[in-house]
This record gives C-alpha cells, structure tokens and sequence, in this order.
C-alpha cells in the first residue's frame, strides 16, 4: 500500500516533477487536487520529473472534497507550518497521506482547523517561513517511512565495481 503525497493546488511544475520523482523512489503516490498552476505535459514538470513521471501513475482530482470522496476514510497528515506538533511525534500507519498545500499559501486553514490532531509540522530556525515544496515533500515521506521501517523499499546498497 505505502504513502501517497498529495498536492493540493500545487503552482509549480518543477516542484510537482521533483516530488514525483521522490514519490517514485519511495514506493509512494502522487495525487494532485486542482486548479494547477501548470499543465501535467508541462516541459518544467517532465525536466524535474525526468523519466520518471510516465512510470508514476498521476491521480488528479477537482477539489479536495473530490479527493475525500474517492478515498473515503483514508487518514490524511496535513503538513503546515502552523501545526504545534512535529512529524516525529505523528502515528503513521501504511495507506496514510500527506497532504501538502500551494507554494504560496499552504493548505487552507479551512481545511486545517476541521483535523488539529493530523495536522504537523516540519522543524525550522524561528523565524524562516517554510522549506521548497519538494523538499518538504521529501522529508516527510522519509520520516512517515522511517516510522514503518521503510516498508518494502531496499534498504541495502550495492557498490558498482567494488564490495562492501
């Protein structure tokens, strides 16, 4: 099953392709909620995304209560800034999501304030406003990970030419 990303109102192509590769090398989904600020064959998002983008399997959807419709009961991690709580301190569970809101703005407090106990937050200095999107993006899913001892991802490295 594994974590899914989703991108609510995402207005860059290349944090969208970045996150999409991320997904992919982390056995993740990628769901974007609309309006987007680029169009999914988008030269920015398929350069971030390489050739990784076509093997993902991008969900796309009209509006967040389209996405809870389509995934009804699904346990939903709303990463913000404004959370009191870190990603350490969350209980993930195989199937949840992480939600990520627009580069400018963030996930709508509307939305924040109706699930207080899944919202958290990424530790920062004081004072700096946020992490890039893809970058947060990264983090989280490695640490929700990190908490399911990575689930079924390859946990060990080979070298090229030489041994360990």
């Amino acid at each position: 099953m594994s974590i899914g990303i989703v991108l609510h109102e995402p207005e860059q192509p290349g944090n969208a392709g970045a996150i999409g590769r991320t997904c992919l090398c982390a056995g993740a989904s990628l769901h974007l909620i609309r309006p987007l600020g680029f169009i999914t064959d988008d030269k920015h998002l398929k350069r971030a995304g390489l050739d990784y983008w076509p093997r993902l399997g991008v969900r796309e959807y009209d509006s967040y209560e389209d996405f809870c419709e389509k995934h009804p009961g699904a346990r939903i991690w709303y990463l913000t800034t404004k959370a009191p709580r870190t990603i350490a301190e969350a209980d993930y569970h195989d199937g949840d999501f992480l939600m990520f809101g627009k580069e400018s703005a963030g996930i709508p407090e509307e939305i924040l304030v109706q699930h207080p106990e899944f919202c958290v937050r990424i530790p920062m200095a004081a004072g700096e406003r946020s992490l890039n999107l893809s970058n947060a993006a990264a983090v989280a899913v490695y640490e929700a990970l990190r908490h399911l001892d990575y689930l079924d991802l390859e946990k060990e490295g080979a070298l090229h030419r030489l041994h360990w």
